[in-house]
C-alpha cells in the first residue's frame, strides 16, 4: 500500500508541485491549507508522515508540532521553512520535527528525507511494540491438544488483517484471544478498541460505533468521536456480535465493505482503516438463518472463525490456568493436589472466569495460608446439584466402578487415553483405581 503523506502549506502552487511530484513517484497526497484543516485531516483518516510549513494562516506550525507528536508519537513530521526561518526550523526539531527542508525544495531532497522519515516512523513503531511487549503478561492458553490448536490457528490469524470471528462460552477467554491476536499484529502499536455490544441498544451502540455531530439528537450537546474512528490504524473488537440490533447491523455493513462511516448528524463522509474482530456466544450461523443476524453480515465477518472449547472439554489445562492465575495474582506456594484434583472434577459452567473468581475467593478465604480443599467447599456442593438424578446409595459407586473397567478395557489399559476419556485427571483415576482396586492391563 502506498504511503499516505500530509502536506500542509498555505500556498497553492507549493502544494501543487509538491503533490504532483510526490503522486508521481508513488505516495498518496491529502492536502491542507491551514492548521484547522489539517487537523481535521489527522482526525478522519491516518498518514505516515507529515510535511509542514510552519507560517499559516491561522497559527504556528511550531506550536502544532508537540499537540501532533503527543497524539501520534510515531508519526514522522518534516518542516518545509524559508531560508531566513532556519534557527526557528532548528527549534521545531527540538520540539519533535524530524527534518527540515528550506524552499526552493529540490524535489529529489524531498523524496530523499521522506523516505528517511518514513524508516523513523517505521522505528518509533517497533520501539512502542517492543515496549508493549515488555509490559504485558504473559498469556497462557492451555496444553491440550484442542488449545495448542487454537494457538496455531491465532498465530496464523495474527499475520493478517482478515475478520475473525471467536465464538464460544462466556467465560472461555474470547476477550483474552482477542487481545492476543491485537498485541502480536502489525497493528499493535495503534489502540485495541472495544466494543461490547450486549450493553448498548439501537441508537446508543450506534452513537457509540459512529459518533455524532452536535445537535444530532436531544442529549448530544457537544460532538463526540465514535469507537470506529478511534479504532483507525489499529483493532475493533465488537464483543457479542450477535446481540447487535439488525439495523445497527446493516449501518456497520456498509462501514466494512467500505472503510466509510458518518457520524450521526453529519453528512461528511470520514475514513477508518482498522482490523475487525468480533466474539459472540451464539451460533451465528443459526441466527442468520432464524432472521436474527443479517446473513450479508455473517458471510463478511466469518472469514476465520476460531471456536474456544469449553473449560469442562479439556480438563487437562486446569493445573497450568491455575498456576498462571495464582502467579498474576501474586502467590507463588505450590497448591495441593487433591485442591488441583477437586477443580478438575468440577464441569466450570462460567469457564475460566469462573475459575479465576474461586480461585481468588480461596486466597481470600486463607488469609495468607496454603490453599486446601477447605477453602473450596462450595464446589462440592454445586457438583451435587449438577449430578443428574442420584442412584440409591451403593448404585452410583457400582456404576462408576464398571464405568471405570469398561474405559480402561477399551484403552487396553493406557492411563493416560482413559483419563481424557472419563474427563478426569490421570491423579484423580489412579486414586480411583486404588480405591477399587482396579489393575490396568499391562500392569501387575
Amino acid at each position: 500500500m502506498n504511503s499516505s503523506i500530509l502536506l500542509i502549506d498555505d500556498e497553492e502552487a507549493t502544494r501543487f508541485g509538491f503533490s504532483r511530484y510526490l503522486s508521481k513517484v508513488g505516495y498518496k497526497v491529502e492536502e491542507a491549507s491551514c492548521l484547522s484543516e489539517a487537523k481535521e485531516a489527522l482526525q478522519s483518516q491516518r498518514f505516515e508522515a507529515v510535511l509542514l510549513d510552519l507560517n499559516l494562516p491561522d497559527g504556528s506550525g511550531l506550536d502544532w508540532i508537540i499537540e501532533v507528536r503527543e497524539n501520534y508519537p510515531d508519526l514522522p513530521i518534516i518542516i518545509i521553512t524559508g531560508f531566513g526561518d532556519v534557527p526557528i526550523a532548528v527549534e521545531a526539531m527540538r520540539r519533535g520535527a524530524d527534518n527540515f527542508l528550506t524552499k526552493p525544495v529540490n524535489m529529489a531532497d524531498l523524496e530523499v528525507f521522506l523516505r528517511k522519515s518514513l524508516e523513523i516512523g517505521t522505528l518509533r513503531r517497533r520501539q512502542l511494540i517492543d515496549k508493549r511487549l515488555a509490559k504485558r503478561d504473559h498469556t497462557y492458553f492451555g496444553e491440550s491438544p484442542a488449545m495448542q490448536k487454537i494457538l496455531s490457528l491465532a498465530t496464523i490469524a495474527s499475520g493478517n488483517d482478515s475478520p475473525i470471528v471467536i465464538a464460544g462460552e462466556t467465560g472461555s477467554g474470547k476477550g483474552v484471544l482477542a487481545k492476543w491476536l491485537h498485541e502480536n499484529s502489525s497493528r499493535s502499536s495503534l489502540s485495541l478498541v472495544e466494543v461490547n455490544c450486549s450493553n448498548l441498544r439501537g441508537d446508543l451502540l450506534a452513537s457509540e460505533l459512529f459518533g455524532h455531530s452536535r445537535g444530532a439528537f436531544t442529549s448530544a450537546v457537544q460532538e463526540k468521536q465514535g469507537l470506529i474512528e478511534a479504532a483507525d490504524g489499529g483493532t475493533l473488537f465488537l464483543d457479542e456480535i450477535g446481540d447487535m440490533d439488525v439495523g445497527v447491523q446493516a449501518q456497520f455493513l456498509k462501514v466494512i465493505e467500505e472503510k466509510q462511516f458518518r457520524r450521526l448528524g453529519e453528512v461528511k463522509t470520514r475514513k477508518s482503516d482498522f482490523r475487525l474482530i468480533c466474539a459472540t456466544n451464539r451460533d451465528l450461523l443459526s441466527e442468520a438463518r432464524n432472521g436474527r443476524f443479517r446473513k450479508d453480515l455473517y458471510f463478511r465477518i466469518n472469514v476465520f472463525p476460531i471456536t474456544i472449547p469449553p473449560l469442562r472439554e479439556r480438563v487437562e489445562d486446569i493445573p497450568g490456568l491455575v498456576h498462571h492465575i495464582l502467579k498474576s495474582m501474586g502467590y507463588h506456594s505450590e497448591i495441593a493436589q487433591d485442591v488441583v484434583d477437586l477443580l478438575q472434577e468440577y464441569s466450570w459452567p462460567g469457564n475460566i472466569r469462573e475459575l479465576r473468581n474461586v480461585i481468588e475467593r480461596a486466597i481470600l478465604l486463607s488469609r495468607g495460608q496454603p490453599l486446601t480443599v477447605d477453602y473450596f467447599h462450595g464446589l462440592d456442593a454445586a457438583a451435587k446439584l449438577e449430578a443428574p438424578d442420584p442412584l440409591p446409595a451403593g448404585k452410583y459407586s457400582d456404576v462408576e466402578e464398571s464405568h471405570i473397567r469398561a474405559t480402561l478395557k477399551r484403552f487396553q489399559g493406557d492411563t493416560a487415553n482413559a483419563s481424557k476419556a472419563l474427563g478426569i485427571s490421570r491423579a484423580t483415576l489412579y486414586r480411583k483405581l486404588k480405591k477399587f482396586r482396579i489393575i490396568p492391563e499391562g500392569h501387575s
